[in-house]
């Protein structure tokens, strides 16, 4: 799946927020350590990571592409 963004950059607990991953960005803390999360193929656990184009991130077994 695409994820579109306007801005330079987007924050992985946004980008979990706008996919439905989690309800409210206050979520993101526990989500990010129980969730199988990768970004661009390496395990993630920081909330705050800057996601930019080009990047993909997988969530369990779902992949979104950063464009």
């Amino acid at each position: 799946m695409k994820v579109k963004i306007t801005t330079p950059y987007i924050e992985l607990q946004q980008l979990l927020k706008i996919t439905s991953w989690i309800d409210s960005c206050g979520e993101a803390k526990i989500a990010v350590k129980k969730l199988n999360i990768k970004v661009d193929g390496v395990k993630e656990d920081r909330r705050g990571r800057k996601i930019y184009p080009g990047s993909v991130v997988e969530v369990e077994k779902s992949q979104y592409e950063v464009c």
